[in-house]
């Protein structure tokens, strides 16, 4: 943790000073007074300045990015661009360049495992419950987009054959989007079934 001791005529004074020096807001420290003003002769005061001892807080983001960058360099990825939007769905962190095919694994579990892991690190700093989603070269997107389009084929086979489909096992996410695509599809309806990690989408008629 960073620290640094600033002085000032007041506390506050003191304060506002190693926040410039920091560039952070006041929130992102922890302020500790060391010494206060002495008062002088005639009460003046100035004799003696307030010390007070400011601690850099960490960034949870910042810490999450800090741990990506450490695990792509294990994986010995180079030259990754990590770059940061918030959504509906919280603060989502896209990865770019390199070969991040291993970063995001077969059909993204491992890029699954590192995002669960990446929201333990953040939210070991965080003051309130944080969500980070995480992407490589828009993998999630082009998901979505195979999974929609999947989803669409199966219900034409369940109205075809007048049989079930069940889909392979599905993270949470994944199985949302295809309840979602096939919510308002006036033949067939969709529920799911097993335990995690084995809960699968069944696709059945109306």
């Amino acid at each position: 943790m960073k620290k640094i001791v600033v002085t000032g005529k007041t506390a506050q004074d003191a304060i506002a000073s190693g926040l410039r020096q920091l560039g952070v807001p006041e929130a992102r420290v922890k302020s500790t007074i060391l010494e206060h003003p002495a008062r002088g002769l005639f009460g003046l005061i100035g004799v003696k300045d307030a010390k007070v001892e400011l601690e850099l807080l960490p960034d949870p983001l910042e810490e999450a990015e800090l741990f990506l960058q450490e695990v792509m360099e294990a994986m010995q990825l180079r030259d990754i661009r990590i770059e940061k939007k918030q959504s509906r769905e919280g603060t989502e962190l896209h990865l770019f360049g390199g070969e991040l095919g291993m970063l995001i694994g077969r059909r993204g579990q491992t890029l699954d495992a590192l995002q669960y892991l990446v929201n333990i690190v953040a939210n070991r700093y965080a003051d309130h419950h944080l969500r980070i989603v995480l992407d490589a070269e828009q993998f999630r997107e082009r998901r979505k987009e195979t999974l929609r389009g999947l989803a669409d084929r199966l219900a034409e086979r369940v109205i075809r054959t007048k049989k079930e489909v069940v889909l392979e096992p599905m993270s949470p996410q994944e199985r949302k989007v295809i309840h979602s695509q096939l919510q308002q599809h006036a033949k067939v309806r969709t529920f799911s079934r097993g335990d995690e990690p084995n809960r699968r989408v069944v696709i059945v008629l109306r």
